[in-house]
Order: C-alpha cells, then structure tokens, then sequence
C-alpha cells in the first residue's frame, strides 16, 4: 500500500473555536471533529503523515495557534499547518507573517470560492500573495469553477510564489458541469508555479450519486493535464462526510488511480505534496 500524506485535514474543535460554516451544514452542525476522531478513521489505511488545513474558523489566529500547538505533540502525524489569512488588509498580513515565522506554517489560504471576484485582483492582495513565495509559503486557492480564470490571473501576477488548486477547481459534479470548467484546468495546467489536489470530489455530488464513476471524469482530466508529478492528494475530511466518508474516499481514490505507474502513483499520494510543501514523511 502506497503511503498517502493528507494535504487536507479540516480539525473543528468546539470546545476552543467557532465555526459558523458548518452549522450550516447538517452532518458537520454542531460537531466536533477531532485529531483523536480523525486518527481513528484513518487507522490501516495508509495515510502516514496529514498537513493541518484551516477550517475557516471564526477567528482563524487562534485557529492556527492551537493547530500549531497540536502539530507539536508527539504522535499527531500533522507535519505542518496551512493557515488561513487576509492578504487584502496589509497591517493584518504583515503583523500575521511576522508571527507565523515562529509556528510549524508551512503555506496560507484565504477562502476566496464565497468572496468576490474582486478580492483576488486586489492590487494589495497580489503583492501579499507575491512575498509568499520568497519566505517558502505556499498558497492554496479555492475558487468556483466559474472563478478559475482568476486563478490564472493570480498565478501570473506571482510567478514566484506556488499555488496549489484545491478540490480539482470545485467543478459542479452534480450537475454535470464539465464545461468550460475542462478548459479552464487545461489553461491552469500551463501555469509551473501551481499544482492540483485531487480532494473534495465526493462533497459536489449528488447526495445518491457519490460514486467512482461520478468522479473519475474529473479527476482523471486533473491528472491528464496536469500530470502525476504536478498532482496530490487530500481527504478534505470532514467535509467529506456530508456525501460519503473518509475510508470510502481513501477507496474511492486508490481505485481511481490503480491503473497508473506504481511511480504515478507515489507521486500523486506523496511525492508532488513532499516536494510542494517542503515537508518529508
């Protein structure tokens, strides 16, 4: 079994932080999903190593502080932390890299799929996002199907920073929205500064159709254009439950990529993310 490192493990803990997404979310409303929780899912499965991806808490420095603070304890296999951020508010950002130079952060995200178009285009936001890459932090952009030629733009205005496309560029699986969503992964696969992570697939699907053949046509074109050693993987758990869970995703994935090399392979469950993220198992 090929060792798989989870670039996406959401952690809500309750008891510590609020989280007002979920609670509009029936299978996540009121929750906890813990380290414990989620340690005990992936028993046996293969999942060696997880990067901790911010939850979109309500207060997402104290967020990143407790998940800095589990990321240290011994045994919690998180090898580093993808914290939230504001990249369009300059004070807030400075004062946010200054202290996460002292916390196991390894990249940032700003949820950007329910903010407007406008916010990425920013002219402070892109030159926040361009000191990225000179401090080895990566980005994670999240953005709509429809929004995906700005994340293009974004990519092109920091050349020197690496983005990583979350959830296959969140196409509308549901409704059948292949296009112009294949095209716009074909022209994001020109960028080489950015890579894919094939996750979050199952949550846009029909709740009766969280199947593999509802999926592959996705992933297998995120692979076919960008290509094993530009992809990687992540369970996006728990977001994952509201279709299916964490042990049918790992399943579901492992299928979906049997009929690569077994060196396509390594890449896609930890080779590309090792490299990308600047982490080791």
């Amino acid at each position: 079994m090929i060792p798989l490192l989870d670039t996406h493990q959401h952690l809500l803990y309750r008891d510590r932080l609020g989280y007002a997404w979920a609670d509009r979310h029936p299978p996540l409303a009121g929750r906890a999903f813990t380290l414990d929780d989620y340690q005990s899912l992936a028993e046996g499965r293969g999942i060696s190593a997880t990067l901790f991806m911010e939850g979109d808490a309500d207060d997402y420095v104290r967020e990143a502080r407790f998940a800095s603070a589990l990321a240290r304890q011994p045994g919690s296999g998180i090898l580093g932390v993808i914290a939230s951020c504001r990249p369009e508010d300059k004070p807030a950002f400075d004062a946010w890299l200054e202290e996460i130079a002292d916390l196991p952060v390894i990249g940032l995200r700003r949820i950007l799929h329910e903010a407007p178009d406008a916010l990425s285009q920013g002219a402070a936001f892109r030159s926040n996002i361009a000191r990225l890459g000179p401090r080895d932090l990566t980005f994670d952009i999240v953005m709509r199907a429809d929004q995906l030629p700005l994340a293009a733009a974004l990519a092109d205005a920091c050349p020197n920073t690496r983005f990583v496309l979350d959830h296959c560029g969140v196409p509308d699986i549901a409704g059948g929205g292949l296009d112009p969503w294949r095209a716009h992964v074909r022209d994001l696969a020109e960028r080489g500064n950015l890579v894919a992570k094939l996750s979050g697939v199952l949550a846009y699907c029909r709740p009766d159709n969280a199947t593999d053949d509802a999926i592959r046509p996705y992933v297998s074109h995120v692979i076919e254009c960008f290509g094993p050693e530009r992809c990687l993987w992540g369970s996006d758990w728990p977001v994952v439950d509201t279709r299916a869970g964490l042990p049918d995703w790992i399943a579901a994935f492992r299928r979906l990529i049997a009929p690569l090399s077994e060196d396509e392979q390594r890449a896609i469950c930890n080779g590309t993310a090792q490299r990308v993220y600047g982490v080791t198992l």
